[in-house]
């Protein structure tokens, strides 16, 4: 199904990738993704924020699939 996702696999997606959303899109945030993609990372500016916000998004996004893992169970 669906695998954790890598730190230092989402910088790398947010470095050459981040300006037009690819990071968002990683990390299963669509409608932010689609933002990004129209507007350059909002302007680049969120494109930054995410430099030091990406550590809390991976983990949040890491955490919402462990917890879907057990109420499902295989």
């Amino acid at each position: 199904m669906f695998k954790e996702r890598e730190l230092w696999v989402a910088y790398l997606v947010w470095f050459f990738l981040g300006p037009v959303g690819v990071h968002k899109f990683f990390l299963g945030k669509t409608g932010r993704g689609i933002l990004y993609l129209f507007t350059g990372g909002l302007f680049l500016i969120g494109w930054i924020i995410d430099l030091f916000t990406l550590p809390s998004q991976v983990r949040a996004y890491n955490d919402e699939l462990r917890t879907l893992r057990e109420e499902i169970p295989l």
